[in-house]
């Protein structure tokens, strides 16, 4: 009976932002995925050109190292994103610090996509325990939300070419925020991610070697799969179907697929916990086993925590509160 209720109420909360959802032609907008290739006849092309990312992933997910535009005043770092966008709201990025104890460990938290607010209780778990927590806005959300929009339309959409700026974009700023708190003296930088949050996550800690540990929440490896099965993303699926076939959008968006980049997750060094939910309908558990089956079959071994929940059920006790402790556990553990 408690399970049919919770079930209830996920679905109640995912059909709230249902009317903001439109369903739109497919876009390629290849130019806005990858600026130095010249215009693509069509999807075949634009899943060369993907492929190519992926196999240079170092120099796609690249930035320049310079930190010396960013300012920490009152509680916020403050920096231009590296990469920049036609929406000027977008191309400034904007952290709150909620500081503590501990002078050598920060955590970088990348929330949920459209996430209305940043989490005061998350940062004052980790704080209380020492951990200086940075919650950074993704693109097009927050402060950085594209005027008149009712939702992060712009960071995943049937806009293939977008999308991809959009999670690259949150990947540069994430990589410069490491940067910026290595340089104010963290000697450990860790990060956390939830729902479409953990695949900037996930992306950051497998590009960023300096990323000792990753807590990855409602996560799964391949976008494309989680946006084709998943309730969240029913009109991008209803946008695409037709039009698109899901092989081919799996290898159109493969640069942002964590699968990709196993061998990464997988380096000496990295510790990572996954907290999945097993009644989860926005990132089904059959597409989050595979990356579990992928990272295995590489050699990583990930702390795997699964608990009677849904997707958004997750932040409510009793639920929040394993999923926590296993997060502080990762993050204090001395691997």
């Amino acid at each position: 009976m408690f399970h049919k209720w919770l079930d209830e109420r996920d679905e109640r909360r995912a059909c709230r932002a249902d009317a903001d959802k439109k369903v739109a032609d497919p876009i390629l907008d290849a130019d806005l995925a990858f600026p130095a290739a010249e215009s693509m006849a069509g999807i075949a092309e634009f899943c060369t050109h993907a492929e190519r990312a992926v196999a240079n992933s170092a120099s796609f997910y690249g930035w320049d190292g310079k930190t010396s535009d960013s300012v920490w005043e009152d509680g916020w770092i403050t920096f231009p994103s590296t990469l920049k966008t036609d929406i000027s709201e977008n191309n400034t990025v904007r952290a709150k610090v909620t500081q503590g104890r501990s002078s050598d460990h920060a955590l970088v938290v990348f929330h949920h996509w459209n996430a209305p607010s940043r989490k005061p209780q998350l940062a004052q778990f980790f704080a209380w325990q020492g951990i200086t927590v940075v919650e950074i806005a993704m693109p097009y959300h927050l402060e950085r939300s594209r005027p008149g929009s009712s939702h992060a339309d712009y960071m995943l959409s049937p806009n293939l070419g977008r999308t991809i700026q959009s999670m690259r974009q949150a990947v540069l700023d994430g990589r410069k925020m490491v940067g910026v708190l290595k340089d104010a003296g963290y000697e450990k930088v860790s990060v956390l991610g939830m729902s479409l949050g953990s695949w900037v996550a996930g992306l950051v800690a497998s590009h960023e070697p300096t990323i000792g540990k990753a807590v990855l929440l409602l996560t799964a490896g391949n976008l494309a799969d989680m946006v084709w099965t998943g309730r969240a993303t029913r009109h991008i699926r209803a946008s695409l179907e037709g039009k698109i076939e899901l092989s081919q959008l799996r290898q159109a968006w493969s640069p942002l697929n964590l699968e990709s980049y196993a061998d990464r997750l997988a380096r000496p060094g990295l510790a990572l916990q996954l907290v999945l939910a097993k009644r989860d309908t926005v990132v089904l558990p059959q597409v989050s086993d595979q990356l579990i089956e992928t990272l295995n079959r590489v050699g990583a071994t990930p702390r795997v925590l699964r608990l009677n929940c849904g997707h958004y059920s997750l932040s409510l006790p009793p639920y929040i509160l394993p999923a926590g402790l296993a997060g502080s556990r990762l993050l204090h553990s001395k691997v």
